[in-house]
């Protein structure tokens, strides 16, 4: 069962021990504090968010209530910041005399108030307890103020050695998943959204080999792994096998956010003619009906048009047709009102057939539907 226990922290307490580097990370209170962990996210807060902690400090108004987690006994620390991630970043960062208010910073003013500053007292929460409960909690305190990303909450529930390792490769600014997926990937570092690709795609591919599983359930059975070897290994696969069936420099724009790995699972075993696939990649390109260009290369591998969003007929066209068909379907010969029947390709596109007028028939809802399972 979760237990949340307040307790009171000075801001000398939570500034002592103090460290920001890229190696590890941003910790405080003693080093038992991870304020962010290695590469999680970058600091947000603006100036004037900046002089509003000092100020309220100073004024010895009451600073909203911050979160912590208590984690794992394997985590690398026992806190971690769940919320007030930016309040203690703007204390910590004023007290080592990074940035100054009212043209001061900490080590020019005068030692009374610095000791005000120091003796400020912080309320904190400490959640402990089961992940599911931590992570509910976690999403009902972060509605307000700048909230994380779905990601970033998971990587604090979930915080322990697998975690840990996962940020080394997805979350480091021109990190190894950076440089290899950057142009097949969408989204930023700093975000999680490289680590929630590389998640969302394993999960996918448990599924798919029969043992169904989500981000979240991933992250929990993993959670007290080593490493996060298996995860690294199974996004370098992917990304690998797109880069070399299909030509990066001349196709990059319709590429990057493509579900890769669904891919990758179904045909990595199959031996693709890839100069065939890039001239059809290109005739594709260049052709006026398809509307998702996007789809082109989920359309060459398997060969459903959904993935085009091929041209349909305008208004104009269907309505004169209709006109032109005395108001009946071609098929079953009934008659019907005109929004209840429906532009169709009299010669299909993948047989050459174009969106024009000369190529469209009118059939009843019916009709076209039996037509388009054949």
């Amino acid at each position: 069962m979760m237990t949340i226990t307040p307790i009171e922290v000075t801001v000398r307490e939570i500034t002592r021990g103090y460290i920001n580097n890229d190696e590890q990370g941003v910790r405080g209170y003693d080093g038992r504090l991870d304020i962010r962990p290695p590469y999680q996210r970058e600091f947000i807060y603006n100036d004037r968010e900046q002089q509003a902690v000092i100020n309220t400090v100073l004024n010895g108004y009451p600073l909203n209530v911050m979160y912590w987690v208590h984690r794992s006994e394997d985590a690398d620390c026992p806190f971690e910041v769940m919320d007030g991630q930016q309040r203690t970043l703007a204390l910590c960062e004023y007290v080592a005399g990074k940035f100054s208010f009212e043209f001061k910073n900490f080590f020019n003013q005068p030692a009374d108030i610095q000791q005000k500053i120091l003796n400020y007292r912080l309320t904190v929460y400490v959640c402990e307890g089961e992940a599911s409960e931590k992570l509910e909690w976690f999403r009902i305190i972060n509605i307000a103020g700048k909230p994380l990303y779905e990601q970033e909450i998971n990587n604090a529930i979930y915080a322990g050695p697998f975690v840990s390792d996962a940020k080394r490769y997805f979350s480091k600014l021109n990190c190894a998943a950076y440089r290899l997926g950057k142009d097949l990937v969408t989204g930023e570092v700093k975000r999680q959204d490289f680590l929630r690709k590389a998640l969302e795609w394993i999960a996918q591919h448990e599924t798919r080999q029969g043992h169904p599983q989500t981000i979240v359930g991933y992250m929990a059975a993993h959670q007290h792994d080593p490493n996060a070897n298996n995860l690294w290994t199974y996004f370098q696969q992917v990304l690998n096998w797109a880069i070399t069936n299909f030509d990066l420099k001349r196709f990059r724009k319709i590429m990057k956010g493509l579900n890769w790995a669904e891919y990758y699972d179904r045909f990595s075993a199959v031996t693709l003619d890839t100069s065939a696939l890039a001239e059809q990649i290109s005739s594709l390109m260049r052709d006026s009906e398809v509307q998702k260009p996007t789809g082109i290369i989920p359309y060459v591998l398997t060969g459903d048009e959904h993935h085009l969003q091929l041209r349909a007929f305008p208004e104009d066209i269907k309505l004169a047709v209709w006109e032109r068909q005395k108001h009946r379907c071609l098929l079953c010969g009934k008659e019907f009102d005109f929004e209840f029947m429906e532009g169709d390709h009299i010669t299909p596109w993948r047989e050459g057939g174009r969106t024009v007028m000369e190529n469209c028939q009118m059939l009843c809802r019916e009709c076209n539907r039996r037509k388009g399972s054949k």
